[in-house]
């Protein structure tokens, strides 16, 4: 289905410098949000506590289900009303994971009866200590990293036929940051500084497709993460997953665009440049746009009725999605333009 006349030819490349201005003052935004924050409000799958879900017969007061917390000694709580107003449900935090585990539902029902006067039902208790937290951390960190390294290994062999050169370098990076963990480095510091000096060696190795690639799929998680500091939203499991999901779908787009530079290199190869990356973005513009609008649809009709338990997941991939469609045309692409001056 192509819904675009063919022999269009919108100047995407020529609009670059706009284009990275904005992505900078996107990503400029995000990193100071996230330093403000010190990091990204995590749920207690990475910083531990304790997690419980109630639901009221009727309406109640956040005041009156505290002073029910502090009857059965959970008193450092934090509470929200979870869903819609209609539906009296609360979500009850606390940084420290109760011990007591057994009977806990039950007390927590009868101290908030006592409280609020009102029958509350007990839906569902999350428990994480905190060195499971930490752990679950440095892995969601660890399962990123290398993913982006893998993605290195696959583009460059695809698109550059070095398959070789770029495994020997991503292994090499891969083990550095292994022994560079049993030193009790602080795993984020150690991520951020890998990321930096893979980015300086695929400069050096002249990985130019997959330096796009890589390049563009930063941009994206890390104006995601940046989106959900700013509303102040949780970071969880799922989250790892959403943003795993966003690096993949991404991806695929990019590659799209980029097998289509690759054949126009060939079948054009004395046209400029510039030209060339304007005339493949084109020319995939209708399949970016029926796959990016499908997906779209897909993602707001959960974000909107998927209920309170996928909101942030939907809402990861509803920012993921439009941020890795924008990436794919106008941060990829224009890395290999960069490229090509570089050399001149």
């Amino acid at each position: 289905m192509q819904f675009i006349k063919p022999g269009i030819n919108i100047d995407f490349v020529g609009k670059r410098k706009i284009a990275f201005t904005i992505s900078l003052l996107l990503i400029a935004v995000s990193i100071v949000t996230l330093i403000v924050n010190q990091g990204p409000r995590y749920g207690i799958d990475f910083a531990g506590g304790t997690l419980v879900q109630v639901k009221f017969a009727k309406a109640v007061t956040i005041d009156r289900i505290k002073s029910g917390l502090e009857t059965i000694d959970m008193t450092a709580s934090a509470v929200q009303q979870f869903g819609h107003a209609a539906d009296h449900e609360y979500l009850i935090r606390t940084d420290t994971a109760t011990t007591a585990v057994e009977g806990l539902a039950e007390r927590i029902e009868t101290g908030l009866k006592a409280s609020t006067g009102v029958d509350a039902e007990t839906r569902r208790v999350e428990m994480v200590g905190p060195q499971v937290g930490k752990d679950l951390r440095e892995k969601a960190l660890f399962a990123m990293f290398y993913s982006l390294l893998f993605i290195t290994v696959y583009i460059s062999g695809r698109f550059e036929m070095k398959w070789g050169k770029s495994a020997i370098v991503a292994a090499a990076i891969m083990a550095a940051v292994y022994l560079l963990s049993l030193f009790n480095v602080s795993i984020p510091f150690l991520m951020l500084a890998a990321l930096i000096v893979s980015l300086v060696v695929f400069w050096f190795f002249e990985f130019k497709y997959a330096m796009g690639a890589i390049v563009a799929l930063i941009h994206d998680v890390t104006i995601t993460v940046g989106v959900f500091s700013i509303f102040d939203k949780e970071f969880t499991l799922p989250i790892v997953a959403a943003l795993l999901t966003i690096i993949g779908y991404s991806l695929n787009d990019t590659i799209i665009v980029f097998d289509r530079i690759r054949e126009n290199l060939r079948k054009y190869h004395k046209e400029p440049m510039m030209t060339i990356l304007n005339k493949s973005v084109n020319e995939t513009l209708s399949r970016t746009i029926l796959t990016s609008g499908t997906t779209l649809i897909v993602v707001i009709a959960l974000f909107v009725l998927g209920g309170g338990i996928i909101h942030d997941f939907s809402f990861a991939l509803l920012v993921g999605v439009m941020v890795g469609t924008y990436s794919s045309v106008y941060v990829a692409s224009p890395i290999l333009l960069a490229w090509q001056n570089r050399r001149k």
